[in-house]
C-alpha cells in the first residue's frame, strides 16, 4: 500500500512522515509528482502557513489537482487533510485576502473570533476533539493545535473548545480533514493514523 505525502512546500513533510511510518506505513512518498499522487492507495495533503499562499502553491504543481480530483473524488481513494491541509478542502479561505479552497467540503476559513476574550489567538496546544456522532476516524481525546484560522460549514465531524466551539474534524465519504496535527499529537494522533492507514470507507 502506498501512501502519497503531498510535497508543495507548506507542509511539517518530516514529521507527518516519521507519523506515517511510526503507525505502520511501509511505503510513504514524499512527492510532487501528480503522475504518484495518482496512483497512490492512500493520499495525505499536510499544511502549515496562510491559505492563499498554500493553495497557490499546491495548484502550481503540474497537474495535481486533476490527479487529487480523480484520484480522490471519482475513484474514492482514501484521503487525509491536516491543518491547513484541511482547511483547503473548504469552498475559500479568507486569510489575506478571499481564495478559493478545493470545493470539497462546502464552507469557509475565516479568522478564530473566540467568544471568550481571555481565550488567546492562535489557538495553541493540548485541547480536547468531541466527535459529534460515531465515526470510524475521529474518537473522543486530546490532539495537539496551533492555527489562527478556522473552518465553518458542511460536514463537521468533531470540534473543540477554544473561547467557544471550533471545528476540529470535517469529512464525508473517503475524505478526513483534522485541524489538529496528529504528528504532534503523541499517541492520540498515532491511534488516528492507524485507523486512516486500515479505513476502507
Amino acid at each position: 500500500m502506498t501512501i502519497a505525502l503531498i510535497d508543495y512546500g507548506a507542509g511539517n513533510l518530516h514529521s507527518v512522515h516519521n507519523a506515517l511510518k511510526a503507525a505502520g506505513a511501509a511505503d510513504v512518498r514524499v512527492t510532487a509528482d501528480a503522475a504518484e499522487v495518482a496512483r497512490a492507495d492512500r493520499i495525505v495533503l499536510p499544511g502549515v502557513g496562510a491559505f492563499g499562499a498554500c493553495a497557490t502553491a499546491l495548484r502550481a504543481l503540474p497537474g495535481m489537482i486533476e490527479a487529487l480530483e480523480r484520484r480522490v473524488l471519482a475513484e474514492g481513494a482514501p484521503f487525509l487533510g491536516v491543518c491547513v491541509g484541511m482547511q483547503l478542502m473548504a469552498t475559500r479561505g479568507l486569510e489575506f485576502g478571499a481564495h478559493d479552497g478545493l470545493g470539497w467540503i462546502a464552507g469557509e476559513v475565516a479568522e478564530l473570533a473566540p467568544a471568550d476574550p481571555g481565550a488567546k489567538v492562535p489557538h495553541m496546544g493540548w485541547n480536547d476533539v468531541v466527535p459529534l456522532a460515531p465515526h470510524p476516524l475521529i474518537a473522543p481525546g486530546e490532539a495537539y493545535f496551533l492555527h489562527g484560522y478556522a473552518f465553518t460549514g458542511a460536514d463537521v465531524l468533531a470540534t473543540s473548545d477554544h473561547g467557544g466551539p471550533v471545528v476540529a474534524a470535517i469529512g464525508r465519504d473517503n475524505l478526513l480533514g483534522v485541524q489538529f496535527h496528529p504528528e504532534k499529537s503523541q499517541g492520540y494522533g498515532l491511534a488516528l493514523l492507524e485507523r486512516f492507514l486500515a479505513w476502507r470507507p
